[in-house]
Order: structure tokens, then C-alpha cells, then sequence
């Protein structure tokens, strides 16, 4: 496993080229673009494929031998590095095409099966949330910890869209949770995953994900004291849903998530 230096020199990496890749998507942010609609009926935009081609073209260039996983590209595999990048060039692409300052990019470094580097930056808002193993978490360079809070009853809850959680076979579980928790408000995709890493918001489900979703958040909800993974409470990028949490609420969020209430 590489040093922790190494990966900080992945994170410096990933950091700068979010932050490349990110403002490039402000030029055509509010600016009149038009969506194409893929195969699964979620739009695609000139933004995201142009972020995801600088992304790739960088990694390609400095760490040649890496694997990638883009949303719009698709993947390279690697020659055995055992190294791979996650690519989300616009998480909320249907926020950005409305001109809401929520959508993402993300990229996470996967390194022999363990997220160990993550990055999601926010270009409309200009923040920037990152961690590497070991490092710690960081928000726009400040340390970032999940609440304290010590009861779902007092927390707040976010997801992306409710009717998914009916469409995925997951509804009675949400109305549990919603039942249980104090505030619940729409604060969706990417965003919300990283409003509980930063200590905004205690609890963020998500039915329904893909692993360029999922990323850059393990290592960062993991280095900011909090669990990202699947509704059983494994870590993972690879599961069908999603949720972040505190280490403190995690098992009354999977009691509820089981209907063990």
C-alpha cells in the first residue's frame, strides 16, 4: 500500500484537477445548455462531457498506468497498478441544466479495493470538501467533522428525489426514518453526502447509486468521523443504494432502515 505521502501527492492531484475541471463547467453553467437524454432518461450535457475529458486527459498524462471509471466514457482498465479512478464530471447534472448551484464533481482514487483519496467540488458554490487516509478531511482547508448530534430525533435528513425510494422498493423504510428524525429537507445528490461529512446535515440516503456517485466519499466520510456504504452498513462504492451517517448514528439508522424499530 502506498505511503501517506503518496497519498497526499494523489490528493494535491485530484484537488487541482477538480478544481480545473469544475471551472470549466461554470462557462456553460446558467448559460442556455441544452441536455441530451440517455438510454436510463438522465440528462447529459456538453459540461459534463467536456469536465470529464479534462479529468481523464490529466490523469492519463500523470499516472498513465491507472484505471478509470467515467460516467460519460466509460473505462480504461489498468496493467495491473491496482489503481482506479472514480469520475463523476457533474453530479446533479438535473441541477445544473436549472441553473440550482448544488451539482458536483467528484473523483475518487481506489487503490487495491479501498477508496483511499477523495474530492467533491462544488463550482457554483466554490467549495471544495477532500480527504485522504490519514490526512484528515478538509472543507475549503479546515478541518471537517461529522455532528456530534446524538439522536436521529434531533437530526436532519436529506435525499434527492422521495418518489425514487417508492420506484426502488425502499418507501417503508423512508417513511421510517422520516418518522424518526427531526428536520427532513431536499439537499440532493453529491451535496448532501457532503453536507454530513462537513456536519450540516447528520444523515443523507440515497436508494438508488452508481459507483461514479459514490466515489470520492468513503475516505471522505470516514476521515471526517462519519460511515458511507450501503443501507446493511458495509463501506462500499458498489452497492444499488447509499447512505452517510455518524459513527454514533449508524446503528439506529440501519435498525430503522431493517424495520428493527
Amino acid at each position: 500500500m502506498p505511503s501517506n505521502s503518496a497519498f497526499r501527492e494523489y490528493l494535491d492531484f485530484a484537488v487541482e484537477t477538480a478544481h480545473q475541471a469544475g471551472r470549466l463547467t461554470l462557462g456553460y453553467f446558467r448559460a442556455g445548455v441544452q441536455p441530451d437524454f440517455k438510454a436510463d432518461d438522465t440528462p447529459v450535457t456538453v459540461a459534463d462531457r467536456k469536465a470529464e475529458e479534462v479529468i481523464r486527459a490529466r490523469i492519463e498524462a500523470r499516472y498513465p498506468r491507472h484505471a478509470i471509471v467515467g460516467e460519460e466514457f466509460g473505462v480504461k482498465d489498468d496493467d495491473g497498478s491496482g489503481h482506479r479512478w472514480f469520475i463523476d464530471p457533474i453530479d446533479g447534472t438535473k441541477s445544473f441544466i436549472r441553473g440550482v448551484p448544488l451539482y458536483g464533481l467528484l473523483m475518487g482514487l481506489e487503490i487495491d479495493g479501498r477508496v483511499e483519496v477523495g474530492v467533491a467540488y462544488f463550482p457554483a458554490l466554490d467549495e471544495m470538501v477532500y480527504a485522504a487516509t490519514g490526512e484528515g478531511c478538509f472543507w475549503n482547508g479546515r478541518r471537517a467533522q461529522v455532528a456530534e448530534t446524538a439522536s436521529l430525533s434531533r437530526s436532519f435528513v436529506s435525499c434527492t428525489d422521495t418518489a425514487i425510494f417508492e420506484q426502488y422498493g425502499k418507501d417503508e423504510a423512508w417513511q421510517r426514518i422520516q418518522k424518526a428524525t427531526y428536520y427532513r429537507v431536499g439537499w440532493p445528490d453529491a451535496y448532501g453526502h457532503a453536507l454530513v461529512a462537513t456536519g450540516r446535515l447528520e444523515l443523507m440516503l440515497d436508494p438508488i447509486m452508481n459507483a461514479w456517485d459514490c466515489g470520492p466519499f468513503p475516505v471522505i466520510l470516514r476521515e471526517a468521523g462519519g460511515f458511507f456504504g450501503d443501507w446493511s452498513g458495509n463501506e462500499t462504492i458498489y452497492a444499488p443504494e447509499a447512505l452517510s451517517t455518524s459513527r454514533t448514528l449508524l446503528p439506529e439508522v440501519l435498525r430503522l432502515i431493517d424495520g428493527r424499530v
